[in-house]
């Protein structure tokens, strides 16, 4: 059984998107993208920085097209599940087909607009616990006044809050926390911080018209597999203001009966975490075009 997952923010890096553009139409793909939402995604994907694409705003519709176009030339695999985390929950749409291409990239475009403009209200930001109790750093992090934004097993938890709240916690680590790392993000996502995101994402999800997913959709809300696209979309609105449970989406995966996952492009952070939680299971990261082989071969297998 094969799940497709696809990853949030904090995944990109400068010139990831180059090597894909190369592959038969798809810069002609992008480009269309590009003047449909406005974004020149080529640029941001090939030549920009590492400052310019941490912009929220910028961050998602690139992640989001990218993890389209790798699933895309993948080829016609069907997978047991798909799934996505954060902002890749969008991407999964798409994937499943809840979204077509063209509302997936008009809604993340409205949302990385919406969270930035509501992460320019306070100074905030997140940082990766690694190691240490979930219990314990869970109730560490409301002592401080953070939130536990992304609880993403394998022992790891995402605290998000104000910069000020975040150094203290570097300070002050829960017991048993190896290292704080700050992300590559631009605000405190999926916190109390971003609802004034929520009535935006609202108002541009009420002109979507999904489908019913292909395959099971498996939600960051509860873990849950959704099985209508009216369900998928609300789900999508609501998070950006919702923690992540990652750690529930995997404990699905096990119940499905996941044997084999691959993450579309930039793959790497959802591997990582499967490898450690998901024993047993095979892992493939769709990093470069280079991959789409034994990501195909993988597929055939378990699909």
């Amino acid at each position: 059984m094969l799940v497709l997952v696809a990853p949030g923010q904090g995944a990109q890096t400068p010139g990831f998107l180059t090597p894909w553009l190369e592959l038969p139409g798809a810069a002609d793909r992008v480009a269309a993208w590009s003047d449909a939402i406005g974004l020149d995604l080529v640029h941001y994907g090939t030549q920009a920085d590492a400052d310019a694409i941490r912009d929220t705003a910028v961050a998602q519709p690139l992640l989001v097209a990218a993890g389209i176009l790798s699933a895309a030339a993948l080829g016609d695999v069907t997978p047991g599940a798909v799934a996505g985390h954060s902002v890749g929950e969008i991407t999964a749409a798409a994937i499943t087909g809840v979204l077509d291409d063209a509302a997936a990239l008009s809604l993340v475009r409205r949302r990385g607009l919406a969270m930035a403009d509501a992460a320019a209200i306070t100074e905030t930001g997140m940082s990766a616990l690694l190691g240490g109790d979930p219990e314990v750093s869970v109730k560490h992090l409301e002592k401080l006044g953070l939130t536990p934004a992304n609880i993403n097993g394998a022992g790891q938890i995402v605290a998000a809050g104000t910069l000020k709240q975040l150094a203290t916690l570097a300070e002050d680590k829960p017991e048993g926390v190896r290292k704080v790392v700050p992300l590559k993000v631009a605000g405190a996502f999926h916190t109390h911080h971003m609802a004034p995101a929520v009535e935006t994402l609202a108002q541009a999800a009420a002109g979507l018209a999904p489908a019913d997913p292909k395959v099971p959709y498996v939600s960051n809300k509860d873990g849950r597999a959704v099985a209508t696209g009216a369900e998928v979309l609300q789900r999508l609105v609501g998070q950006v203001a919702n923690p992540v449970r990652w750690d529930l989406c995997m404990e699905t995966f096990k119940e499905l009966g996941v044997t084999a996952l691959i993450e579309v492009c930039p793959g790497g952070t959802l591997t990582g975490l499967a490898k450690r939680a998901l024993p047993g299971v095979t892992t493939l990261a769709l990093k470069t075009p280079d991959d789409l082989d034994a990501a195909r071969a993988l597929a055939a297998e378990h699909a």
